[in-house]
């Protein structure tokens, strides 16, 4: 999920304008303390203000390195960068590393140098406390902005610079301590090798620079080779787990590119779950991996790919797994009817196939689908199937409720009579219509046009509610309502369908 790249330019600036404007920032201010440590390194000879200027040197090259990548990384993906170019930020602090690491090995030369062979000789003055001064003040503003915009944003490079300029603030106050050593030794005239702390110093900002560029190093590369952040998959993968249908967390594979996270998840869930429900699953843990991320990055953006693949699950019921084959047969499956006899289960249902094949074709296809059926469960030792064709007729009926006064009375006393008194309500019948001209009918699932079918003149359509307890078990429930329709055929016969709505009392 990205955040949105549309924002309006008149409220607050827009997330790649405000990190370009805080690289700039530092771009400008490691200009000017380049050029006042140099200048100023050279009057006094101080190896550390010199070193330090070297390293400030690398800090303008570093800055404009994070200043390139952050604004080739806000570019958004293209046809030859599909996952966009976050990854220019991980390369940029790579590459500064590799700088630091060098100007490092450069100063521990120069300082060996001067403490085993007595090279050079530091001038103290006031111009040399005063730049590292300045220099410690200026890190410290722009390693502060530097770090709240790289976590408003999200912004590796950006946290690179920050990191670096902050360690710099330690290294210069180990080169003001290695200057106030040598004037202090200058001054109270005490013995020579304490006027080599300069050296000392330098080498102090050495350790600190290597140490810094290692972590860089291993950040930049985990980045660099994908290497999934932290404890973050474990995490995700026992917050899936805990979802309801989620049956197995089969691959959590996360990695990121500049403050982007790209998660790629493979969970299995029930085979029998309906299309609508499997969508709604993958929303959810869509929704739980961004939130996972956003606790580890809370400024990070998403892009999430969750892929379902349909199992058994194990408390799929025999039903179940009979109408998941069917399906897959391009054949319904209703009125499932599974018995245990001898300790092995036999199943009756109905199949519906196409209106428009033969008795051969039909029972060629639902032999071919008993045979399914008894290959995926070993507890089957038969299948019984009724063929059907799907009822696509549509029966055009005027309601004769009113007409029919005493048949409805009639009906509403028999149903009583099996679900209770006044259970009974809301009876109503139908009766066929002739119908002298054409109506346009929709196409059926099939494919062809529905037909309208006139009933016999006797027939009868008869719908009905009854209301049952609502603590009743639907078994009883379902008893009742079959019980009722048998009764309505024994006493009229002529009754065509026979429909019955159960119901609890209104609260």
């Amino acid at each position: 999920m990205q955040q949105d790249e549309n924002a309006s330019h008149t409220s607050t600036p827009r997330p790649e304008r405000e990190k370009t404007l805080v690289a700039l920032s530092s771009v400008g201010a490691t200009i000017g303390l380049t050029s006042f440590k140099l200048i100023v390194g050279l009057m006094t000879g101080s190896l550390g203000i010199l070193a330090e200027a070297a390293h400030s040197g690398l800090d303008l090259v570093a800055a404009l390195m994070t200043l390139f990548a952050v604004r080739i990384a806000s570019q958004p993906a293209d046809e030859d960068h599909h996952y966009g170019h976050g990854k220019v930020e991980n390369l940029s602090a790579f590459i500064e590393a590799l700088l630091l690491i060098g100007t490092a090995l450069w100063i521990i030369y120069e300082a060996a140098g001067r403490l085993f062979f007595q090279q050079g000789h530091v001038e103290v003055s006031i111009w040399a406390f005063l730049v590292m001064l300045t220099s410690i003040v200026v890190d410290i503003t722009r390693a502060r902005a530097l770090m709240q915009a790289a976590r408003k944003h999200g912004s590796q490079a950006l946290e690179a610079d920050a990191l670096h300029f902050s360690t710099d603030i330690w290294s210069s106050a180990v080169v003001v301590i290695g200057l106030g050593i040598v004037a202090l030794a200058n001054y109270l005239h005490l013995p020579g090798w304490l006027g080599q702390a300069d050296a000392v110093a330098a080498l102090g900002v050495s350790g600190i620079v290597i140490w810094v560029s290692t972590r860089l190093i291993r950040e930049t590369l985990d980045a660099l080779l994908d290497k999934a952040p932290g404890e973050l998959a474990p995490k995700l993968q026992r917050q899936l787990r805990a979802l309801p249908n989620v049956l197995e967390v089969r691959r959590t594979r996360i990695r990121r590119a500049g403050n982007k996270h790209f998660m790629d998840i493979v969970i299995a869930a029930p085979r029998t779950l309906p299309f609508e429900q499997t969508h709604v699953l993958s929303e959810v843990i869509e929704e739980q991996a961004i939130e996972a991320t956003r606790e580890a990055s809370p400024q990070s953006e998403y892009d999430v790919i969750v892929h379902i693949e349909p199992i058994a699950s194990p408390n799929e019921s025999v039903a179940d797994q009979i109408r998941y084959l069917a399906e897959l047969q391009g054949i319904h499956a209703h009125n499932i009817h599974v018995r245990k006899v001898n300790g092995e289960l036999e199943v009756d249902l109905d199949v519906e196939v196409q209106a428009d094949m033969t008795l051969r074709e039909a029972h060629t296809k639902a032999s071919h689908f008993e045979r399914i059926v008894m290959e995926h469960n070993a507890l089957l030792r038969r299948v019984t199937t009724h063929i059907e064709a799907p009822d696509n007729t549509i029966a055009y009926r005027q309601e004769v409720t009113y007409a029919n006064r005493s048949l409805q009375t009639d009906i509403t006393h028999i149903a009583d009579s099996i679900v209770g008194p006044g259970r009974t309500h809301e009876v109503r019948l139908y009766q066929s219509q002739r119908i002298t001209h054409h109506m346009p009918m929709q196409e059926t699932q099939s494919g062809g046009p529905a037909t309208l079918t006139l009933a016999p003149p006797e027939a009868l359509d008869v719908t009905l509610h009854l209301t049952c307890e609502a603590h009743t078990p639907l078994s009883q429930v379902h008893t009742w309502a079959e019980e009722t329709k048998r009764a309505l055929r024994r006493a009229h016969p002529y009754l065509d369908t026979v429909t019955i709505h159960t119901e609890p009392p209104e609260e």
